[in-house]
């Protein structure tokens, strides 16, 4: 699998093999009317629950010009010739491709360069081409940007230097006399045969999370689609929640729902019931849920169009009342959650919001989640933002701005405990404040 013999090849410009204005396209999303279309994207079930819902689907085209225009407004503002990018989700948000994206995490066998200005360049898979031919701000394709042992062996470092020196020419091209790259992720040997050229490497990472970190309405619609879609798969999964099945039969539910409304994958597998519900993070299992458990559950879910929808939510397994020890639990999960979404606003620093935020009741503070709020849009994204407990250690500076989307997270439950509770609740940062995004709903039976 050999991607370096592919590294001349180019399809430049109106060569690329599908134009993408010359096709009839969806009226929902402007996206290619066509049953044996290559890129992916949202079924048919999808769309007919969005209109049901009132919701406005995204035009995408529109929405890959935005993303590219933010990405290359970071460079412009760093100062360097381009930013080049390993991440498949980085990837993703440059250039919409996308090609075996949970292999390619670990796997770093795809990259993308993105100018200052204009199209981007990508390098891809083997035989990959077609994948991208749709895309019309992919100007240019090549191969040859795998340098991972599993893929080079002993000429790793042959194939680094090859790879780098297209970098360098390119930067040439773009930017003449400017020897500053940023640069999201790479192998030691690619690091290394840069180096040898006397370039500067600046941290990718944060050009690409403060671009993301910032949605327009057209990316917001976005991200409500695939949240509808993905919380219409968390009415199935519940559907399947009663005594006698097991936590992955649960599970199975979510995935098959996400799968059918045209989303991608689940990041984590976060979902435990009964005693599995104390400490948090314990992954779904084979576990079967007796009447009265605690059901608790992070979706971390990639739904359709690559965006996350992360949202927590906690059930009552069995046709049974609540213990006023579960009340408890959930009424101070929720009252933490909602009192931090009623205070988040537009110019407040994180650490005022650390500062003003809600405090956990001391019981629960020594299994506190990791943050009190985090951004969210094709993955977890930027900022974090951290408990007074960890910001220290942990904490960073930065402003609460419009257009961020925040996850509002809670989890209660006390050491030694025999259960708890997890909330959280995805939202969007507008001139007034808070915005729910999504719409689960909650547990009357804990909260009256």
């Amino acid at each position: 699998m050999d991607d370096m013999t592919n590294s001349n090849n180019l399809i430049v410009g109106s060569n690329r093999k599908i134009d993408p204005t010359r096709r009839a396209h969806l009226k929902a999303d402007m996206t290619p009317d066509d049953n044996n279309r290559v890129e992916i994207g949202p079924t048919g079930l999808a769309f007919a629950e969005w209109a049901e819902a009132g919701l406005t689907a995204p035009n995408m085209p529109e929405l890959r010009e935005y993303r590219l225009s933010r990405l290359q407004e970071q460079i412009r503002k760093a100062d360097c010739a381009g930013l080049l990018l390993f991440d498949p989700l980085n990837i993703r948000y440059a250039t919409d491709t996308t090609n075996m994206q949970l292999w390619t995490t670990h796997n770093a066998a795809r990259a993308c360069f993105v100018p200052p200005e204009g199209k981007v360049i990508l390098w891809d898979f083997h035989n990959c081409e077609h994948l991208s031919a749709h895309l019309p701000l992919v100007g240019e394709l090549r191969g040859g940007a795998s340098f991972f042992y599993f893929e080079t062996g002993d000429q790793t470092e042959l194939h680094a230097k090859h790879f780098a020196a297209e970098i360098v020419d390119i930067m040439h091209h773009y930017a003449p006399g400017n020897k500053r790259i940023a640069i999201d992720k790479i192998e030691n040997a690619g690091y290394a045969a840069l180096l040898t050229h006397n370039v500067t490497i600046l941290d990718g990472q944060a050009l690409t999370e403060l671009g993301r970190s910032i949605k327009n309405e057209n990316e917001l619609n976005a991200m409500r689609c695939a949240i509808h879609a993905c919380e219409m798969a968390v009415q199935e999964m519940r559907q399947v929640v009663r005594p006698g099945v097991t936590e992955n039969d649960v599970w199975a539910a979510l995935h098959a729902g996400n799968i059918r409304r045209g989303g991608e994958w689940i990041e984590t597998r976060i979902m435990s019931s009964g005693p599995r519900t104390n400490p948090w993070f314990q992954e779904c299992g084979p576990r079967i849920m007796e009447e009265g458990d605690l059901l608790a559950f992070d979706t971390d879910l990639i739904s359709t169009y690559g965006y996350c929808c992360d949202i927590s939510r906690t059930w009552l397994v069995g046709d049974v009342k609540p213990t006023e020890t579960q009340k408890t639990l959930y009424r101070d999960a929720y009252e933490h959650v909602m009192t931090n979404i009623s205070l988040i606003k537009p110019g407040m620093t994180f650490a005022e919001v650390t500062k003003q935020a809600h405090r956990l009741p001391e019981q629960y503070r020594a299994l506190r989640y990791g943050v009190l709020a985090h951004g969210i849009g094709l993955c977890d994204e930027y900022p974090s933002i951290r408990y007074p407990e960890d910001v220290e250690e942990h904490g960073y500076g930065g402003t609460v701005e419009v257009g961020m989307t925040l996850c509002v997270e809670a989890y209660t439950g006390e050491v030694g405990g025999k259960e708890g509770v997890k909330l959280e609740e995805q939202v969007v940062i507008t001139d007034e404040g808070c915005v729910p995004l999504s719409s689960a709903p909650y547990e009357d039976d804990f909260l009256n």
